[in-house]
């Protein structure tokens, strides 16, 4: 019986297959990261070199031209991904050792995909204030902040004190790679129901941080009747709640002031985004919705509702499984982000970059290409990351954050 249950544990794991407990264990252990060195140090020569005394001039220059960090020492090149362990996954709060492992693979795709050398760093707090004067104070050493995994409503106070507070970008994946992946994919939908952003009705459920931030993100796209739904009902400015990013996403959404649970307003929507939980989205919903309805079930590893049951009433599925077409997966997203980030010394990942992102994912579905299956590049085609470090560095030079201008760089 245990056997069974263990199974069918890992069976709901994305890829839809029972994997075996032990290679993973094995793959894991000694962890899933190392350092190597750029040169190697083979002579004395090499050592004075490297270390003392020649040493000592590069931090001559670095004292007097803190730029030059960019330039003598890894920060041009490496982004921390930073935690307090109380999001993880579909785990929730595991604490900062047992989020070690998500870290530490998120490192691995940075530089697997991306050639962006990452650290894991796990923070044993939970306190706002406390996470924000750590990271302030490790920001010397990074040409960029990731941070991961960290649950709402204080992701948001953290994320916008770093991104005021700090010279170098900061970027919270769990809102803004989501939302900017959620956008590729449902402007490359919309072309294939022939349907305008701005003319369809969008019901998002779950308002948490991701939530939030891919409502934002459609909205700043041009979406105009957006709903929110989370437990408590259609979020609505009508009602008074007691969590500020609610009241806030209130004001920007909702325009017809629509009230009740998500089975009341998703009548006649023509796309779903789920951020929410399992099974929550019934075949009598979606036959309510208009006509081609866009379905994104991205809870994981359980979507809103079955895709295979709900095939006969949706033009387009996607899910956040990596076993069903259309995964709407964040490392489409945040390798490029950085690479781009990092090559131009952007100070900031500003709300025109992330746009300019989304535009750059579903660029690289050709027109050809373009069909219900297909609305969203592979996470392994090697153009995306080009396609998005180019629209950063773009972005990041007409808004005013970028340090260089490097669109010239093959890097």
């Amino acid at each position: 019986m245990e056997k069974d249950l263990k199974d069918e544990t890992v069976s709901q794991l994305p890829g839809g297959k029972t994997m075996n407990v032990e290679e993973i264990m094995l793959l894991h252990q000694g962890g899933k990261l190392e350092t190597t060195l750029k040169h190697p140090i083979e002579s004395m020569e090499d050592l004075a070199k490297v270390y003392t005394p020649g040493v000592a001039k590069v931090c001559q220059a670095i004292a007097s031209d803190e730029d030059k960090a960019y330039e003598l020492t890894t920060k041009k090149n490496t982004v921390a991904v930073i935690s307090d362990g109380t999001a993880v996954l579909g785990l929730g709060d595991i604490g900062p050792r047992a989020a070690m492992p998500v870290m530490e693979g998120k490192a691995a795709l940075f530089k697997q995909f991306a050639d962006v050398d990452a650290v894991p760093i796990c923070l044993d707090t939970k306190s706002t204030e406390e996470i924000i004067a750590i990271v302030k104070a490790l920001a010397p050493t990074f040409g960029g902040i990731n941070l991961e995994d960290i649950s709402s409503p204080r992701c948001f106070e953290i994320e916008r004190r770093l991104k005021e507070e700090l010279d170098i970008p900061v970027f919270h994946d769990d809102q803004h790679g989501t939302a900017i992946v959620v956008l590729a994919g449902l402007l490359n939908a919309l072309k294939v129901v022939d349907k305008d952003i701005r003319d369809v009705k969008i019901v998002v459920n779950g308002c948490g941080a991701a939530g939030i931030s891919v409502a934002k993100m459609l909205l700043g796209a041009g979406a105009e009747n957006l709903i929110g739904v989370d437990r408590e009902g259609a979020i609505n400015r009508q009602n008074v709640y007691d969590k500020p990013h609610w009241t806030e996403f209130a004001e920007l959404s909702n325009p017809h002031l629509e009230q009740g649970s998500l089975s009341d307003c998703i009548k006649g929507a023509d796309v779903f985004i789920g951020v929410s939980a399992p099974n929550v989205l019934k075949i009598e919903d979606v036959q309510s919705m208009a006509k081609d309805p866009i379905v994104f079930a991205m809870a994981n590893p359980t979507p809103e509702i079955d895709p295979a049951l709900a095939a006969p009433y949706v033009k387009v599925m996607a899910t956040g499984r990596s076993d069903y077409p259309n995964q709407i997966n964040n490392v489409l997203c945040f390798p490029g982000i950085f690479r781009g980030a990092l090559d131009c010394g952007a100070s900031d990942i500003n709300d025109e970059m992330k746009l300019a992102v989304a535009e750059a994912i579903a660029s690289a579905v050709d027109a050809s290409e373009l069909n219900e299956h297909f609305i969203i590049p592979n996470a392994f085609d090697k153009r995306v990351v080009e396609c998005i470090r180019k629209a950063v560095a773009e972005a990041a030079i007409r808004t005013g954050v970028a340090r260089k201008n490097l669109l010239t760089t093959v890097y």
